[in-house]
């Protein structure tokens, strides 16, 4: 009886407090600020209140991210959108459930700025990228669709334009600080290195001309069919990372300039202690940089999602037969 009685308490005690009942989970992500809503969530311990035990690997890259997923090896992944995460998504493997960050009006994001070299030339405005020699990431990178999208808008002949891949954002700003290229498309935090040091001259920011959905909160299929108790209770406490990341980086002063002050360098802090671990300066500054807008309650915008889809499947990177609706699960996001 007494031991039937003490079962008893034990299963009342661990209703009543879920942090006693701890169910594991594993996201993959990289160490970026795009993904700071997450580890603000894991900082401040919402994961463990939803009764979640959150184990956290760190991948080299996006594809890396969205192909542990889909193998098993973790059950959430939070990353950019790329051609794997389409096709695998498009076969049912994974699903996006949530919004990572985005470009938006109104909110600074990715730099399109100018060499010296360049600017002395005449390299002033978009419209000026034509016959321009222009460092981007790889064929097919999010800085290929930019460029592209850019061309588009400003009614720029893309073949006028001459690309330059390159395989890290590092070889990017020397091409820009050497002069070896007109132009580049870069994130906030690195352009910004170059600006101050007066090796470039910015162009504009991509969300002056449109908003693009950077990536999402992606779960295995697996997960959705078995342990969807288990999704919704990370989706609680994800978004409760989402809030603290807008109210804190996204403020915007009376001159609708971000605010940075003691609230937002303290956040900037917590996540850059997983951005930059081994960086004992500096990166809670460069966390504030970089920090891109993300939606309400983790939204995903699907029309942005389906215009990238067709960009990639007009690259021949994604299957044909992928659409938005093999891609999205909506029914996590109210």
């Amino acid at each position: 009886m007494i031991r039937l009685w003490t079962a008893a308490f034990i299963a009342l005690t661990i209703l009543a407090d879920p942090t006693l009942a701890q169910e594991r989970v594993v996201v993959g992500t990289q160490r970026l600020t795009d993904n700071g809503a997450l580890f603000l969530a894991a900082a401040e311990g919402y994961f463990k209140a939803e009764g979640i035990d959150l184990g956290m690997t760190a991948y080299g890259s996006d594809q890396a991210v969205a192909e542990t997923l889909a193998s098993g090896t973790t059950d959430f992944g939070l990353a950019g959108f790329t051609p794997a995460a389409f096709n695998l998504a498009g076969k049912g493997l994974i699903k996006a459930i949530a919004g990572q960050v985005r470009e938006k009006r109104g909110f600074e994001g990715t730099e399109i700025v100018a060499s010296n070299f360049g600017y002395n030339k005449g390299l002033h405005k978009f419209e000026d990228l034509a016959n321009r020699s222009i460092a981007i990431g790889a064929l097919g990178s999010v800085s290929h669709y930019q460029l592209e999208q850019i061309a588009r808008i400003k009614h720029i002949d893309f073949n006028r334009m001459t690309v330059k891949s390159m395989k890290t954002l590092d070889a990017i700003a020397r091409a820009i600080g050497t002069n070896e290229v007109d132009a580049a498309i870069m994130p906030a935090s690195f352009a910004r290195e170059l600006l101050a040091a007066n090796q470039a001259k910015l162009v504009g920011w991509y969300s002056e001309l449109d908003e693009q959905q950077f990536g999402a909160l992606f779960v295995s299929a697996k997960m959705i069919n078995t342990r969807r108790d288990a999704i919704e209770k990370f989706m609680r406490a994800y978004r409760r990372g989402v809030d603290d990341y807008a109210a804190a980086l996204l403020r915007k002063d009376r001159n609708s300039k971000r605010t940075s002050d003691t609230k937002s360098h303290e956040t900037a802090t917590t996540i850059a202690r997983y951005v930059y671990p081994d960086r004992a300066e500096g990166g809670a500054a460069a966390v504030e940089a970089s920090a891109y807008f993300i939606e309400p309650q983790a939204r995903l915008d699907v029309a942005d999602i389906e215009r990238q889809i067709a960009w990639y499947k007009a690259q021949g990177l994604v299957d044909k037969s992928v659409n938005a609706r093999d891609v999205i699960d909506l029914g996590f996001v109210k």
